[in-house]
């Protein structure tokens, strides 16, 4: 029953991308507009999806606990692969592109599109929605640490800073308190569903934002380069199978692994690709790998979940 669901989630998701190409080749949009969505995306839509992601569980001791667990494991986990793979390619580090694979088969877009998913996987299961908050806090302390430094090869563009203080954060720093105050039980209904709604925008905008982006891309480009392959294989297949097989025989509940194998299979991060183009470290090369890894998930996530 996994497969299935997974796979119909995959598809829905990819489907919102459709909208996106199609009014970008109709040149009733173009990729001039998209810094505007993408502040939306990243200032409104995403800090709601961690905050009603946090008021969409009641509180307890064992799901704090555990949520402190994942976020340390998914820490860690992320940090060492990133490190295995720095180790392979230390010497070819001077090209862009392998610095950029320290990176891209790593970090993924675990708020947007792993969560939908995780949440159709295990509807029983409402702390999912908290795993996907706290990789979502993990992967940016690592994007604007570490990650600006495999780009870079450069301290001086790490910025604990920027980990800190940026829109994931702030959704956790005003839903942490709310879920230890059990904030569910006493909120009014109508503003928790208001914020939900506003989350529960990030993925349709954010596969928009990829349709319109994809509408203006070269597709023979899109497909040509070898490098785009390696790091879509390294974060949809090899990374998730490292996260999962690293924690299976730890003593933890289904729901915890599941979400760990799911969250770590989703396509790469979008904001690698700001980041690539902000330090101009290929840019072309990154946002092919957010789109090519997109479009190809839906082979990797269902046949990933077999593992369950």
């Amino acid at each position: 029953m996994s497969f299935e669901i997974s796979l119909g989630n995959v598809l829905i998701t990819l489907f919102y991308i459709l909208p996106g190409f199609v009014i970008g080749k109709l040149k009733k949009t173009s990729t001039a507009h998209l810094p505007t969505m993408s502040a939306v995306l990243i200032y409104v839509c995403m800090p709601c999806l961690v905050l009603s992601s946090l008021l969409s569980i009641d509180y307890s001791a064992d799901g704090l606990a555990y949520m402190g667990l994942f976020f340390v494991l998914t820490l860690i986990l992320q940090a060492a692969f990133m490190l295995l793979i720095y180790l392979a390619i230390r010497k070819k580090s001077a090209q862009p592109k392998y610095r950029l694979m320290t990176v891209g088969m790593v970090l993924g877009n675990v708020g947007f599109f792993g969560l939908p998913i995780v949440r159709a996987l295990l509807p029983n299961n409402p702390e999912v929605a908290s795993y996907s908050a706290v990789y979502s806090v993990s992967m940016n302390i690592l994007l604007f640490t570490v990650g600006v430094f495999c780009l870079t090869g450069q301290k001086k563009y790490m910025s604990l800073k920027s980990a800190v203080l940026n829109p994931t954060m702030l959704g956790l720093a005003v839903g942490f308190p709310l879920y230890l105050m059990g904030a569910k039980g006493f909120l009014p209904p109508l503003l928790v569903n208001g914020i939900s709604v506003l989350g529960n925008m990030s993925t349709p905008l954010c596969m928009l934002i990829l349709g319109i982006r994809l509408s203006a891309v070269s597709l023979p480009k899109l497909f040509a380069r070898p490098s785009v392959y390696v790091i879509t294989l390294g974060k949809l297949v090899l990374f998730p199978l490292f996260t999962f097989f690293a924690v299976k025989l730890l003593p933890l509940p289904y729901a915890f692994k599941a979400s760990m194998l799911i969250l770590s299979a989703t396509p790469c991060a979008s904001a690698v690709f700001n980041l690539a183009e902000l330090h101009q470290c290929d840019a072309e090369l990154s946002a092919n790998c957010v789109l090519l890894s997109t479009l190809l998930c839906f082979l990797t996530i269902p046949p990933l979940t077999l593992l369950l």
